[in-house]
């Protein structure tokens, strides 16, 4: 019997005041030397020093609305309520979003500002809190999250990331997060390296992984097919099988859980440096995405969006 949507409560609504206080200390502690992600660049963002990401302490937002473009069982009638971080942790010159993710298009806002947005979204019907990039700001988010959750937020919270996650960080988000939506992108260091400058990306996104489905689970949905806790991973084929989806789906299926809630995504098209990087400089064709499916299917997942 599938829960009903009027008796979910977020998971960071069930954390006293104290639990919450607690985590925002430790993930604020971690800006001063900053190991948030597994780049571990160690500065002092609270000082204006610089890592990987280019981020700062403060909320760095590019735009906040409700999406229909997302998963299903995110958008359901109302949108996802989708807030946009500017800039990245990872390098991927085929960012469909590279104006954000590479350019910082965005605007640096207080943490009222960003309760504001979360609770706009909610007011304005939307079905979750769809936080998009939001990796290298998790202090930043939990803060503005705090201030919300003291005005009436109660919508369910998606961290909607790249894969390349610290475990660390990960634990802080513990209690926070109702639904895990990472990226796995590729299964061969090499190539990760390459086209994202993260060689580790692939034994890191699978451990995030497997420590996001130990928080949350498979993927729960209400009566009306509304996602309200669990996983949700998404996979972009590549021409020429760059991305290693065999490896990936095969590690799903018997690493995490045959129920893994799978989007095997078909949108790949050149962006940002692609135009230049062949064979990323065309689409993917419908025999590649047909095979990377079938692939899935095969290795015995069981819920392909």
């Amino acid at each position: 019997m599938m829960p009903d949507s009027y008796d979910f409560i977020a998971a960071y609504l069930k954390l006293s005041k104290e639990a919450l206080r607690v985590k925002i200390q430790r993930a604020e502690e971690i800006l001063t030397s900053c190991t948030l992600c597994p780049r571990s660049c160690k500065v002092d963002r609270t000082a204006g020093e610089k890592g990987f990401c280019k981020t700062g302490s403060k909320p760095l937002v590019s735009s906040f609305n409700p999406h229909f473009g997302e998963e299903r069982p995110l958008v359901g009638e109302r949108g996802s309520g989708t807030i946009f971080f500017s800039r990245c942790n990872l390098g991927c010159l085929f960012c469909q979003n590279w104006t954000i993710s590479h350019n910082g298009e965005g605007s640096i806002i207080s943490f009222d500002a960003l309760a504001g947005m979360m609770l706009s979204l909610q007011n304005s019907g939307c079905h979750n809190i769809n936080l998009v990039t939001p990796t290298h700001q998790v202090p930043m988010i939990l803060r503005s999250l705090e201030i919300a959750k003291d005005m009436g937020l109660k919508a369910p919270i998606v961290y909607n990331c790249g894969g390349y996650e610290s475990i660390d960080t990960l634990k802080i988000l513990d209690g926070v997060v109702d639904i895990y939506m990472p990226d796995i992108k590729y299964s061969d260091p090499d190539v990760a390296l390459k086209y994202s400058k993260a060689k580790d990306y692939p034994q890191v996104a699978k451990a995030a992984v497997k420590e996001m489905h130990r928080q949350v689970g498979d993927l729960v949905m209400d009566e009306r097919g509304i996602a309200l806790r669990g996983l949700l991973v998404r996979h972009l084929v590549l021409p020429e099988g760059l991305a290693g989806t065999e490896e990936i789906v095969k590690f799903l299926a018997e690493e995490i859980s045959p129920d893994t809630y799978t989007n095997i995504m078909a949108q790949y098209y050149p962006c940002y440096q692609a135009a230049g990087l062949p064979p990323l400089d065309r689409r993917t064709t419908g025999e590649e995405y047909i095979k990377a499916v079938k692939a899935a299917q095969r290795a015995g997942l069981k819920r392909l969006d």
